[in-house]
């Protein structure tokens, strides 16, 4: 089996790379739809987090 030379590499890229803007897309619009399913879920996730964060803080704070 013969090796791919740097030419036939070169090619290669050459033409994948229109593709990226295309998986970009549709990769931000797969996470913009996830975000829009589980809105509730991260939203209690998110203020989870800052209620913990608030909470620690006062114990270190002394409050």
């Amino acid at each position: 089996m013969r090796e791919p030379s740097r030419k036939t590499f070169r090619n290669f890229w050459a033409e994948e790379q229109g593709i990226g803007t295309v998986e970009v897309i549709l990769l931000l619009f797969v996470i913009i739809g996830l975000i829009l399913i589980f809105k509730k879920q991260i939203t209690a996730l998110v203020e989870n987090i800052f209620d913990s964060i608030t909470s620690e803080s006062d114990e270190v704070l002394g409050g």
